[in-house]
């Protein structure tokens, strides 16, 4: 048996992980996709969850992706109801869309904001909140 990983706190994983780059190659690259959907997928659910943002948001902005893209998605004046959490996630999808411009690499960023609305609302009921 695998001894278990080392524990690491938020500001830990935020210090040690560029949502934007794992973002901009894990979607067209397999050597990034297992970090992009673990280390960035945790640090992009702690930084949305920090700045307020709901799991619900996240999930129709994957919907967005699934039916206009990412560069669609990444142009909308607000992708997220809040100024400053809109512009982070804009930020991470205007970097997406440069370089994952086909069908696969979409599915894959709607998956992965999917992945991270799961991760947000995990972290909301662990505090006793709702999700």
């Amino acid at each position: 048996m695998s001894p278990a990983p080392e524990s690491r706190s938020d500001d830990e994983v935020l210090a040690g992980t560029d949502v934007t780059m794992l973002l901009r190659y894990g979607l067209t690259e397999e050597a990034f996709r297992t970090a992009l959907f673990g280390d960035g997928a945790i640090a992009a659910a702690v930084t949305l969850d920090r700045l307020g943002v709901l799991p619900r948001s996240l999930v129709f902005v994957a919907e967005i992706v699934r039916s206009g893209g990412l560069a669609y998605a990444a142009g909308l004046p607000e992708p997220l109801p809040s100024p400053e959490p809109a512009a982070v996630l804009r930020d991470w999808l205007s970097g997406a869309a440069q370089t994952a411009t086909g069908p696969e690499a979409e599915t894959r960023a709607a998956r992965w904001l999917e992945a991270v609305a799961e991760i947000v609302a995990l972290r909301r009921s662990a505090r006793g909140g709702t999700a």
